[in-house]
């Protein structure tokens, strides 16, 4: 069953960010996942959530994508992320057809 990394990032270090978005994509890869969203404007239909940069990753299952979060591929990446933003970030796995 598909799974799906969801991302509510606010950057407080423009330049940094930067370079954490041209590390992740070859980890993401790595790990068979790919991009759904990747910073495309948002709007809020209900509730008070005040967006930042929105991304949506798509992996196979939710051990992939266990196992990308915790890689050594991502490792530096994620630690100038975690310096260059506040983040929000849930696993949520996705619809198995039963049919």
């Amino acid at each position: 069953m598909p799974a799906y990394i969801i991302v509510d990032v606010h950057i407080t270090d423009p330049a940094s960010y930067e370079e954490y978005k041209k590390l992740t994509p070859s980890s993401i890869a790595a790990y068979e996942g790919k991009f759904i969203v990747r910073g495309g404007e948002t709007k809020t239909l209900e509730g008070d959530w005040k967006t930042g940069r929105i991304v949506v990753l798509e992996f196979p299952t939710a051990e992939r994508a266990m196992e990308w979060w915790n890689s050594p591929e991502y490792s530096p990446a994620k630690l100038i992320r975690q310096s260059a933003a506040t983040t929000n970030m849930i696993l949520a796995e996705g619809y198995q057809k039963l049919y």
